[in-house]
């Protein structure tokens, strides 16, 4: 099928209201209304196309239908590379994937074809002609776990705002070079651009708030386990408030010291939870420390076995 058809029943409460109200307050930007309005088929009640000014009555039965198959500028495409993925789950509406660490999010200068956009427009090419990437957020390429892409341009714009408006929630585990000076805590601390760096970040007090909760599930004299909650989403965020606490982040090459034992940095996307963007129904995935980092663990004298168990913090 090349678009994904929702349908919504009108209730008593929604007498009287236009369309455009209608979606927009569900989330449709004016980007995704202006194609559907081009789309002969795009918004419909019963069989029949209307217009956004159309006022609703109960009991009609609104449907929209999203195209999938979106052209690409040329400039812009992703060439497809096939590659084994880890779909954690996957609906009409999003995807989400756990990223093996060494991988890129998205093509970039010296690194076009092998990328988790490479790989995942391939897989979704086997059933599309056509496929847009849209990560709703993005992990480094030495980060591993869960990341979470829209597959039509409407559940990507709401789960966008969702993020934004923090109510998407995401949970890190983290292998640190060092101890914490508490067993738990919050860093609220800036971040901005190193000067003079097109890559590396810094607290600093003329950055963006950055804030993030972490708790110690181990640790040993020179090695710490840790649970990192994050509550904005600036650039290298836990890499750099990790940093700035006296205990980057193991191996990590730019913000602490590359360790050949583990050849990344010890960072892993274990959590994310949200509200589906259609069905309105709450998901939970959870992706478990990677083998790689249980092996790195055993070997500093911490138990993997630390990352089991209550996630809260």
């Amino acid at each position: 099928m090349d678009y994904r058809k929702i349908v919504y029943e009108i209730e008593e409460k929604d007498r009287g209201r236009t369309v455009l109200s209608y979606l927009k307050e569900r989330g449709y930007s004016s980007r995704v209304l202006a194609a559907l309005k081009q789309n002969p088929y795009g918004i419909t009640i019963g069989r029949k196309r209307v217009t956004v000014q159309k006022q609703l009555r109960p009991g009609d039965c609104l449907t929209v239908r999203i195209g999938n198959r979106e052209r690409q500028r040329e400039p812009d495409r992703i060439p497809p590379a096939e590659m084994p993925l880890s779909i954690v789950y996957e609906d009409e509406d999003l995807l989400v994937v756990n990223k093996p660490p060494r991988m890129a999010t998205h093509p970039s200068q010296g690194n076009h074809g092998h990328t988790l956009a490479n790989g995942v427009a391939y897989y979704m090419m086997q059933k599309e002609k056509d496929f847009v990437f849209r990560p709703v957020h993005r992990l480094d390429k030495d980060t591993s776990g869960l990341i979470l892409l829209g597959k039509n341009a409407y559940s990507a714009g709401v789960m966008g705002e969702a993020l934004k408006e923090k109510r998407i929630n995401r949970t890190y585990l983290a292998v640190l070079d060092g101890v914490l000076p508490e067993n738990s805590g919050t860093i609220d601390a800036p971040i901005a651009r190193r000067p003079g760096s097109v890559l590396a970040r810094q607290v600093d007090p003329r950055g963006d708030r950055a804030v993030t909760h972490y708790r110690v599930l181990a640790q040993n004299e020179r090695c710490t386990l840790v649970r990192l909650r994050l509550e904005t989403g600036r650039t290298h965020q836990i890499r750099v408030h990790m940093a700035y606490l006296g205990a980057p982040v193991a191996g990590d090459f730019l913000y602490g010291a590359e360790d050949p034992a583990l050849g990344r940095q010890a960072l892993h996307s274990e959590t994310l939870s949200l509200i589906h963007p259609v069905r309105g129904e709450p998901l939970f995935f959870r992706c478990p420390l990677p083998e790689d980092l249980a092996d790195y663990l055993n070997a500093q004298g911490l138990d993997p076995a630390a990352a089991e168990g209550n996630i809260d913090l």
